[in-house]
């Protein structure tokens, strides 16, 4: 799953803008604080371990779900 980050934002929310889904984060870019962040709180909305694939210092960030089908991510994301 590719997502867009962006970071110090006042709470945490993922939303559909376009074809895009971007990722409102409340950390700082700062020492991974914001990647922590979004893998804790993308698990909890999954209910499934997510895993940062690519993108570690950038804000477009590739994203894996761990035993999840397409179909519940989408709906989780909904």
């Amino acid at each position: 799953m590719d997502v867009y980050v962006r970071p110090r934002s006042k709470e945490f929310k993922v939303l559909l803008e376009g074809d895009e889904i971007v990722v409102h984060c409340r950390e700082e870019p700062v020492a991974g604080r914001v990647n922590r962040e979004l893998l804790k709180e993308l698990s909890k909305v999954f209910g499934k371990k997510v895993e940062l694939v690519s993108g570690s210092s950038s804000k477009s960030k590739r994203l894996l779900v761990k035993n999840a089908r397409k179909k519940d991510v989408e709906q989780a994301l909904i």
